[in-house]
């Protein structure tokens, strides 16, 4: 298991990176969905585009992120459970779940030309998974507690 750690670490890695960047375009997509006509051509295009990062990218990279990441976590002496930073970690990775489950079900508003929030909550919600990646990757690096 030990020759497989630096194979799981970098698919791990590779994975995290394509969901967070869908988790990082998506609410951009919806900035500029709100302001598209329902049935427009734009907001129809834009509803493609939202499915498509969603159930191309997006899904896959978040089972790949928790699969992987499970893998590194079992692996024996990969993680030292008596110290803090790690359950701080992983409660942060819940909240980028959070936010996906969150992104799924805005996807879906839009996609049935239901959705009632404003541009500006977008552009603030868009903030959240960027604040998460920060901490998660301090957390990771400099393993503060």
């Amino acid at each position: 298991m030990a020759a497989m750690y630096p194979w799981i670490k970098a698919l791990h890695i590779i994975a995290v990176i394509a969901w967070m960047a869908g988790l990082l375009y998506l609410p951009r997509l919806f900035v500029n969905h709100v302001d598209r006509a329902p049935g427009s051509e734009a907001s129809e295009m834009l509803k493609g585009m939202e499915g498509r990062l969603m159930r191309i990218i997006m899904r896959p990279a978040a089972v790949a992120t928790i699969l992987f990441g499970g893998m590194l976590l079992s692996m024996p002496g990969v993680v030292d459970w008596s110290m803090g930073w790690i359950y701080a970690k992983l409660a942060f990775v819940l909240g980028l779940g959070f936010m996906h489950g969150k992104m799924e079900s805005w996807r879906a508003a839009f996609a049935a030309d239901a959705n009632t929030r404003p541009a500006k909550f977008y552009r603030m919600i868009n903030e959240v998974p960027t604040l998460l990646m920060i901490l998660i990757v301090l957390l990771v690096v400099a393993k503060p507690f």
